[in-house]
């Protein structure tokens, strides 16, 4: 799977799985724009890249429509097109539903199903110039129930569907399709799901149990599954979502 001078926006692309599918991506070839939403946060990510004039920085917010558009305005100017956008941007937390707040159910929405939908808009044309593709990353929470998630289920179940949407407004000139991990070993997670907790190595054993396979998934598993689904061997795959789940949603 070859990304030779092929130009990819990644959104959320300076940490966890985002940072992964560029370190992927840049091994195979390509010239990849990866997004944050500060200047530190996208420093560290093109420090972690190794740097170089094949590592564009892009700041900029996903929540809002005009910041979607911005950063994809930056990319596409910095690398002079595009061929692959990832919407890698994303949050999500355990919380009650008592707890679920307006501002932190907008706050999931807006980044997760409004940033992954505008920044798809706002690259439509350099995409449907060069012939290329998306790929969002959902979750298997877009594919069942979880407890205390409900405002991530629901917006990760929404850019599952809306891909499937996509993929048939946009053929043939643009596929689009999405990936949806299971847990997988990232800051994130350690952060919002195990650190927190106050026996961190039980909460980390009962996150693993969730899964039949019993592992947590590497961000480069992730990665590279999102190189396939870009890549010119997945020319007949559009509106799939693929699960990435050590088998979670096959029960």
């Amino acid at each position: 799977m070859s990304f030779q001078d092929k130009r990819v926006l990644i959104t959320g692309g300076s940490r966890g799985i985002g940072l992964a599918t560029a370190q992927e991506l840049l091994e195979r070839g390509a010239i990849v724009a990866i997004n944050g939403r500060s200047a530190a946060t996208v420093d560290e990510g093109y420090k972690a890249l190794g740097g170089g004039d094949r590592v564009i920085k892009v700041i900029g917010d996903v929540a809002t429509v005009a910041g979607c558009e911005a950063i994809v305005q930056q990319a596409v100017a910095a690398m002079g097109g595009l061929d692959v956008l990832v919407n890698a941007a994303g949050v999500g937390d355990q919380i009650s539903i008592e707890d679920t707040t307006e501002a932190i159910w907008d706050a999931t929405l807006d980044i997760n199903l409004k940033g992954t939908f505008f920044c798809c808009r706002a690259a439509l044309p350099a995409l449907k110039a060069s012939g290329g593709n998306i790929v969002n990353i959902a979750s298997d929470s877009g594919l069942k129930g979880e407890p205390l998630l409900a405002a991530y289920c629901a917006s990760k179940a929404a850019v599952v569907n809306m891909g499937r949407s996509m993929a048939l407004d946009l053929a043939p000139s643009v596929r689009v399709n999405c990936v949806c991990p299971g847990y997988v070993d990232t800051d994130m997670v350690r952060r919002d799901y195990i650190d927190r907790a106050a026996d961190p190595a039980a909460a980390e054993q009962q996150l693993i149990e969730l899964a039949p396979l019993r592992r947590l998934a590497a961000p480069s598993e992730i990665a590279k599954a999102v190189a396939y689904l870009a890549s010119d061997d997945a020319k007949n795959i559009t509106g799939t979502a693929l699960a990435i789940d050590g088998g979670t949603t096959a029960g």
